[in-house]
């Protein structure tokens, strides 16, 4: 059953920009649910309620497509969670820098099923633009937490540990999780909040690297 933002285009005329969004909302929906391959332009105009022709005049591929809907969606992540950490780093917050990468990962994921859907159907079907999202599109977000953890061990606060690791680590955690509930629904495990389930993880790790904690 698919969500009332991808029923046919209003009647009235849209503008470029309207429009270019919609197709973007709309595809990344299809694409979510079929894969890039098992989707066609021709099911994303009619859901549009366009030509095919409107379509390639916003976008001159599908790969064009494909690509804005993960750029699309990487920003809308990246925006809110941005101003926390700047804030978080330079007043060198521990817990509000990690908790608020945990809770606001999993509340994305979790208000957006599709992201994460995009990001393993590319990466299944051998698309180029899983390359792009873990390479180019996310590299600068992992190594500003490399750097703040390089920092922090400089500061004697978390032990000597290799900071790519440790970010991986509480990454896999949060990914984990929130692949737990949206792709296999499994709700019964963890009957909390993301706000408790990102305070715990939180705790979990802090607890592992900090340079007071056991050997």
């Amino acid at each position: 059953m698919t969500s009332g933002r991808s029923e046919r285009a209003p009647s009235g005329r849209m503008t470029a920009e309207d429009r270019r969004k919609q197709i973007i909302l709309i595809a990344a929906e299809l694409f979510s649910q079929k894969g890039f391959r098992g989707t066609t332009t021709k099911e994303i105009a009619d859901r549009a309620g366009v030509s095919e022709a409107i379509i390639f005049r916003h976008f001159a591929t599908k790969d064009d497509l494909y690509a804005a809907i993960l750029s699309f969606k990487i920003q809308q992540a990246g925006e809110r969670l941005n101003t926390q950490l700047t804030e978080a780093a330079r007043r060198k917050d521990d817990q509000v820098f990690f908790g608020s990468l945990a809770f606001e990962m999993l509340e994305f994921h979790c208000k957006d099923e599709s992201f994460i859907r995009l990001l393993l159907y590319s990466a299944l079907e051998g698309h180029d633009l899983s390359s792009f999202v873990f390479h180019s599109a996310a590299r600068d977000f992992k190594e500003r937490i490399h750097r703040y953890i390089q920092q922090r061990i400089a500061d004697g606060v978390f032990r000597q540990i290799n900071p790519a690791v440790a970010a991986r680590a509480f990454i896999g955690m949060v990914l984990h999780q929130a692949e737990m509930r949206t792709i296999y629904k499994a709700t019964d495990e963890l009957k909390i909040s993301n706000k408790q389930i990102a305070e715990r993880f939180v705790e979990i790790f802090l607890n592992g690297i900090s340079e007071s904690s056991p050997r």
